[in-house]
């Protein structure tokens, strides 16, 4: 009978627990930071900020956690492509917001009386 040892090449990475903790630390004070955002009136800025902080936590996520960071670099670089085309999606998406702001239409919602 022949003996069935285990030679699978596709077991997770093992990380140690002082670097899961270390990266959930930075993820915890990231999102104390966006909360904290909120306090400050930065205008438009606004939205990039929370937009920035949200894009950092999610890369922390996806490297440590699911261990993209030991993966092969294919991988990553699909990653890489993906982050490139979300934000060039919200960009234009927050780009074509600006056109329907409700200020700049001559007479939009006439129905509604406003308070003298």
């Amino acid at each position: 009978m022949a003996s069935h040892a285990s030679h699978d090449h596709a077991s997770g990475h093992v990380v140690p627990l002082w670097l899961l903790f270390a990266v959930l630390g930075v993820l915890l004070a990231l999102t104390w930071m966006t909360v904290a955002a909120t306090w400050f009136d930065l205008g438009k800025l606004n939205i990039y900020v929370a937009m920035v902080i949200a894009g950092v936590k999610a890369t922390l996520v996806a490297l440590y956690f699911m261990h993209l960071r030991w993966d092969r670099p294919f991988n990553g670089l699909v990653l890489l492509v993906s982050l490139i085309l979300l934000v060039l999606f919200l960009g234009f998406a927050m780009r074509d917001g600006k056109a329907y702001d409700p200020s700049r239409i001559p007479g939009y919602a006439p129905g509604i009386q406003r308070a003298p």
